[in-house]
């Protein structure tokens, strides 16, 4: 079973050093994990970025490096509000109706 985390926050700042941060604990949690996470930011509203981290086989323990990285390289310096975390569990694929029929 495979999970996805999609973590949602604005930044104070969108520059290189903010962006260097993250990415860096990016970097850091990805070593510890061997989940790469990706980073987005919403074309409308360039302060707004997300993360992915895709692949996440035990949920609890990525959470707790997540937590331990963001802690060490002081995200919440670089960020207005909160950090917004959700987890999804990816569910079996279902074959397109079209595929079953015949010509």
């Amino acid at each position: 079973m495979s999970y996805t985390f999609y973590v949602w926050y604005r930044v104070e700042r969108d520059d290189r050093d903010t962006e260097a941060a993250i990415r860096g604990m990016l970097a850091r949690l990805a070593c510890r994990s061997g989940i790469p996470g990706r980073l987005l930011k919403k074309r409308s509203e360039p302060r707004l970025w997300m993360e992915v981290h895709e692949g996440v086989a035990d949920p609890e323990a990525f959470a707790r490096l997540m937590a331990q990285a963001v802690d060490e390289y002081d995200i919440g310096m670089f960020i207005d509000g909160a950090r917004h975390e959700e987890c999804f569990q990816e569910t079996p694929g279902v074959a397109p109706s079209c595929a079953a029929r015949t010509a």
